[in-house]
């Protein structure tokens, strides 16, 4: 297998992954968020922060080096519009993607608090989850968006 073709698959791959991820992770925190109950969202959160970090952390790294590889490879500037735009909602991605990350973490701490306490969800909780979820829909849309771009490569004139 040639260099370009191992690239390639590596970005999808990692493309994948994002996408994947993304709509698992929130998936399985809206199910325990609707519980309602402590335990249940403390054991998911705690899973959810894991695969954040295993997989959407990986994908988030191997996505650019491989994007600007394969770009490099085949010619592509990165002013080119239908990338460009990628880049920049990939950047976009990031600056929802890492305030999620802190809050998927205190979510799991106010959960854990409450299940050892025995009491309810406090407010804070509930707020938090209300912006983590905000936070999630121009994030993934981002992602949908990217990857339409990376298969249609439209061509876009930004610069030019």
């Amino acid at each position: 297998m040639d260099f370009y073709l191992v690239l390639r698959w590596l970005h999808i791959i990692g493309a994948c992954v994002l996408l994947g991820t993304g709509a698992g992770i929130a998936f399985f925190m809206l199910m325990a968020h609707r519980t309602k109950d402590a335990s249940v969202i403390a054991y998911t959160s705690r899973i959810v922060i894991i695969a954040d970090y295993l997989f959407t952390a990986s994908a988030v790294v191997i996505q650019p080096i491989t994007g600007v590889l394969l770009a490099n490879t085949l010619g592509w500037p990165l002013s080119e519009g239908w990338l460009a735009i990628s880049l920049g909602l990939y950047v976009l991605t990031g600056c929802f993607w890492l305030p999620v990350v802190w809050m998927q973490h205190r979510m799991h701490a106010l959960a854990e608090d409450a299940h050892y306490r025995r009491v309810e969800l406090p407010p804070a909780y509930y707020n938090l989850f209300r912006l983590w979820f905000l936070c999630g829909i121009p994030a993934f849309a981002a992602v949908l968006a990217i990857v339409w771009l990376m298969v249609a490569r439209p061509e876009i004139s930004l610069f030019g």
